[in-house]
């Protein structure tokens, strides 16, 4: 898939994917971004994997270094 492609399936994703984030939560949709592009790295490029792989970075939350 072509970048420019490839770019506009990721913001869509990340756009659907965040519709429920505070516009100013930056840190979530960053983590959430992350791992679209690693999904995406992965060859698992379509629409359902990366919403999916977007849904998972939403519930689970990275944990407090102790």
């Amino acid at each position: 898939m072509p970048d420019a492609e490839m770019a506009a399936l990721l913001q869509a994703v990340l756009d659907e994917v965040c519709a429920g984030v505070p516009a100013w939560d930056t840190t979530t949709r960053e983590r959430v971004a992350m791992r679209l592009r690693a999904t995406a790295r992965q060859d698992r490029c379509s629409f359902e994997d990366l919403k999916r792989a977007g849904r998972d970075a939403l519930t689970r939350a990275p944990t407090m270094w102790r």
